[in-house]
């Protein structure tokens, strides 16, 4: 890793715009990125945080279609949803831009050409699926059919999202397009490709030997890539929606987007710093950090690194990609298609005010190493136990008793005791390993150093008991109490890169205007005689009822997936008519229900079959009240052998239908009948 850098570039993978964003991008991206940007500034150092929206490819395109709008209203609409959403969370872009500008049209096209001028590109032909009504070629996600492995009909060209199989679109069975339903052919095109291969010992050798300090699942997967050999990768494909391929003969055709997204870093770059831009991306002594989740790992430590060389003229390749996992939702993995995710512009609407709880939580949790899964108990459990709790409370503590002793006016201190130096030093070490978990992008842990700060402050004031000693000792008190205010200073520095909104609130209690990171560890940053503003409550605590709101959101969103994604099971084996006869189907009117004892599914009824009264045992008791079934009518089969059912003798059986969320719809009469009518 090169130390002797003078400015850091810094960018953030770029959302797809045919959605908002949700907490898997914010964890798995943007609040890190932030994090540490926000970090190097309080540093003092020459830092630019570079993004935007991808505004191209095939998702574009097909919420388009769905919608009956054009591509650019799509990214027009989510464009305005992501920039505001995340400048609402404080996520502090110097320019947060989009791959529809003029800008980054010639950027992209000049970047190709100079390629395809250079002889790098090879041109291959081969076959894709056709649609022939639309007069179209299929990308991958617009052609569906039957998985060849788990045998569903709805498996994508790309993915089966039923049994997770990754696919070509020519694997599928009795493949049809998306688009017009109709069967898909074979025909053959032309496209240019990067012949990665050739820049392959090149990456092993900066990859594998130059940057083993790179988090463990970024340097393994782009071994395992490497290690499997590298081939030609299209930059072109068939499209209407893009960048268009600047070369003669290239009429239909776009850059692909995995070629076309990462350029956007250097358009983005451009637009801010269009006289400078340059010394960002070609100057030796720049270090340029590309935040992303694991799904582009291979893209920005392989592809782009590679499109680079290809280009030459001293672009600098990436000093860390410091990639997360993957952040999973109350145990289900996040899916925009099955709208399973927590969109931060819904949440900042629920939960006005509370960013930096967000921020806070998904810090603490951040898959950094693995995938880890967000709920909405840990969200509470984690702004009440610790953010109210912890960090508040000692904040609020410290300024209410500076309030009552000294009327809010901060006290000169005295001669400290041991267990005043002793904090002091434990605040120094602290500072030491918070200045180390972000300088290595360990945002979890430095999450957590700087939590440990407020335990310290609270174990202090509890130790030290202010309140006590006042009854004897008030010039005690000024020093403790001195101490405790210059803590909280020290966190309104160390909890800037993670809780920017508190921090900036606490700032204004204390009276400090700027603040720096060597500020962390001192306890000179508050002058004695200062007067203080108001307490304020840093946080508040989150109550049941907004969490029991966000879970049954979440399951109404569940039970529609399962209905939306409902398919009737295979049809039984014929039966002849005569057998089917022999069923006796009537129905009864209910006399009695009641759940039986130690039996959470069954219910018994009495029903009045028309010429005795017979009992008969169900098993849908977590679907009805028995007390709103008495007097209701039922169809049954009367001409079952008895069979007892904890203990109880069941004579027949009680028809129902099980709909797509797994629940249970009794058969009834659409008019009443006399009990004992026979079903014809």
């Amino acid at each position: 890793m090169n130390k002797n850098y003078k400015r850091t570039l810094v960018t953030t993978a770029l959302p797809y715009a045919n959605g908002p964003v949700h907490i898997g991008h914010l964890a798995g991206v943007y609040v890190p990125a932030d994090e540490y940007v926000r970090f190097l500034r309080l540093r003092g150092e020459d830092v630019v945080m570079i993004g935007g929206s991808d505004e191209h490819g095939v998702p574009i395109t097909i919420k388009a279609r769905e919608e009956g709008v054009t591509p650019q209203d799509i990214v027009d609409r989510y464009h305005k949803i992501i920039k505001d959403s995340m400048e609402e969370l404080g996520i502090s872009f110097d320019v947060y831009s989009r791959t529809t500008s003029d800008i980054h049209r010639e950027t992209a096209s000049e970047f190709f050409r100079r390629l395809y001028d250079k002889g790098v590109f090879e041109l291959h032909t081969s076959e894709q699926l056709y649609d022939e009504q639309a007069g179209e070629f299929l990308a991958d996600r617009y052609v569906m059919g039957t998985c060849p492995r788990c045998g569903s009909d709805r498996a994508y060209g790309d993915q089966c999202e039923a049994c997770g199989s990754t696919l070509n679109a020519t694997d599928l069975i009795n493949p049809h397009s998306r688009l017009t339903s109709a069967p898909v052919s074979l025909r053959s095109t032309s496209h240019w490709y990067l012949p990665l291969n050739r820049y392959e010992e090149a990456l092993r050798e900066w990859i594998l030997e130059g940057h083993k300090e790179w988090r463990p699942n970024v340097y393994g997967q782009c071994k395992s890539w490497l290690d499997l050999g590298l081939q030609p990768r299209a930059v072109s494909r068939d499209l209407n929606w893009g960048v268009p391929v600047p070369v003669e003969g290239a009429d239909g055709k776009v850059l692909y987007v995995w070629f076309d997204a990462p350029i956007g870093y250097i358009s983005n770059t451009k637009e801010i710093l269009p006289d400078t831009w340059e010394k960002y991306w070609k100057d030796p002594e720049t270090r340029v950090i590309n935040f992303i989740g694991k799904d582009n790992i291979v893209f920005h430590c392989i592809v782009f690194p590679a499109m680079l060389m290809a280009y030459g003229d001293g672009y600098q390749l990436p000093d860390n990609v410091p990639a997360n996992e993957f952040l999973n939702l109350e145990g289900d993995k996040i899916s925009t298609s099955r709208n399973w995710a927590v969109w931060l512009h819904e949440y900042l609407r629920d939960f006005p005010g509370k960013q930096d709880v967000l921020r806070y939580v998904l810090t603490a949790n951040a898959p950094e190493t693995r995938d880890n899964d967000f709920t909405w108990a840990e969200f509470q459990a984690r702004n009440n136990n610790e953010l109210v709790a912890i960090l508040g409370n000692f904040v609020n503590r410290a300024m209410v008793l500076t309030g009552k002793y000294f009327e809010g006016v901060v006290p000169e201190a005295g001669e400290l005791q041991d267990i005043d130096s002793q904090l002091i030093a434990d605040v120094e070490k602290v500072r030491k390993e918070l200045t180390d978990n972000l300088s290595e992008f360990h945002f979890r842990e430095g999450v957590k150093s700087a939590m440990e700060l407020a335990r310290l402050g609270n174990k202090y004031l509890q130790e030290t008991e202010p309140w006590k000693v006042a009854k004897t000792d008030m010039g005690r008190v000024a020093t403790v109490l001195n101490t405790a205010l210059q803590l909280c200073a020290n966190l309104a520095v160390a909890f800037e890169p993670f809780l920017p909104f508190s921090s900036a609130k606490l700032r204004g209690m204390l009276g400090m205007e700027q603040i720096s990171w060597d500020m962390l560890g001192r306890f000179d940053l508050i002058p004695a005689g200062r007067r203080l503003g108001e307490p304020e409550l840093l946080f508040e605590k989150i109550s049941d009822e907004a969490i029991a709101a966000q879970l049954e959101r979440l399951e109404r969103i569940k039970q529609e997936n399962k209905i939306k994604n409902f398919k009737a099971a295979p049809q039984a084996p014929d039966v002849d008519f005569d057998t089917f006869m022999k069923a006796d189907l009537r129905v009864g009117t209910v006399l009695e229900c009641e759940r039986v004892p130690k039996a959470d599914k069954l219910l018994r009824f009495l029903i009045d079959d028309g010429m005795e009264r017979r009992t008969i045992v169900s098993g849908i008791a977590k679907h009805y009240d028995p007390k709103e079934l008495v007097g209701k009518q039922v169809c049954f089969i009367a001409n079952l052998p008895p069979r007892k059912l904890k203990g109880i003798e069941s004579q027949g059986m009680i028809l129902s239908a099980e709909n797509a969320d797994g629940s249970l719809a009794l058969i009834t009469p659409m008019a009443p009948v006399v009990p004992g009518a026979q079903i014809k």
